[in-house]
């Protein structure tokens, strides 16, 4: 087995550890609640929580003058929003703010953070990625009204994001005009 392979296998192990042993909260759901009509951070963050904080998350989205009066009212933690714990410190986004809490500690999981930070700061010179996550987020945004069905897609973008990180990142698509067909 060749050491790209070998690399390979064991990322994929280390992936399958961290995705099955994300923490149920002893039976109890964790309730997530931020602002409507989510963008990068409001789909990001929903997507980390699920594969390393909680797999039975509930997320809920409301206009943003309600989102710390349902918090209270529906016992969920208010995230992506001024003023609460969970939301951006500096210049790091909420994202981050969430891998340091719940001390995530998955290289593949860093590189997102950039990424994510990006494109949800909109400071696209800190990962070339960050301008594509950016318009990904601005056209599903566009094209679907409802957040839980964007929250629904934006899940697979994510774990593509997490693939490509994993496994991927360093592979390179290029066009060869000579090829031989």
């Amino acid at each position: 087995m060749s050491i790209h392979r070998l690399e390979r296998v064991l990322k994929l192990i280390h992936y399958l550890i961290f995705h099955y042993a994300a923490s149920d909260n002893g039976g109890l759901t964790m309730k997530w609640i931020t602002r409507e009509r989510p963008k990068i951070d409001r789909i990001a963050c929903p997507w980390l929580i699920r594969k390393f904080v909680d797999r039975e998350a509930e997320f809920i989205y409301v206009p943003t003058d309600q989102v710390l009066t349902k918090a209270k009212e529906l016992d969920a933690i208010p995230f992506d929003i001024p003023h609460v714990e969970y939301s951006h410190h500096g210049a790091e986004c909420t994202f981050d703010c969430i891998v340091q809490k719940h001390q995530i500690d998955d290289p593949a999981i860093r590189q997102l953070a950039v990424i994510v930070r990006g494109a949800d700061t909109d400071r696209f010179d800190i990962a070339k990625q960050s301008a594509g996550l950016w318009a990904i987020s601005a056209g599903l945004s566009y094209n679907h009204r409802n957040d839980h069905e964007m929250l629904e897609i934006g899940m697979k973008i994510y774990d593509a994001l997490y693939s490509w990180a994993t496994y991927v990142s360093d592979e390179r698509h290029t066009w060869n005009p000579d090829l031989k067909v």
